[in-house]
């Protein structure tokens, strides 16, 4: 079966000011039993935030380095999740699953690409 590296993306420089209602870490936590039941959830954790991070550049020969946070940056990498699925449709439901958890105040989208393997 294939697997599939879900990339979640937020903006950073506009986060939520409001905490999540009461059961968003319940119904977050159940999902991620249920998806790890069912033999789907391989690995997912959040990322430290930018201005903890380091970009590596490469132009003209040389590498580059500019330290965090990437103000220039609207949408960042948030976290991630590798799930082995029976398919696309598969990955992209629980993608969707994932995102019907947070509050509607959110905004937070995820990528679903599959890992090329041989």
């Amino acid at each position: 079966m294939p697997r599939y590296l879900t990339l979640v993306h937020i903006d950073e420089q506009n986060l939520p000011a409001d905490a999540p209602d009461p059961g968003f870490d319940q119904r977050m936590g159940e999902l991620f039993e249920e998806i790890t039941r069912a033999g789907v959830m391989q690995e997912t954790a959040g990322l430290a935030p930018t201005a903890e991070g380091t970009r590596l550049t490469w132009s003209g020969g040389k590498v580059g380095y500019t330290d965090g946070p990437f103000t220039e940056t609207k949408e960042v990498v948030g976290g991630y999740s590798i799930t082995r699925c029976a398919d696309k449709a598969e990955a992209l439901e629980w993608a969707k699953r994932f995102l019907e958890v947070h509050p509607e105040s959110w905004h937070v989208s995820v990528e679903v690409r599959e890992i090329a393997e041989d």
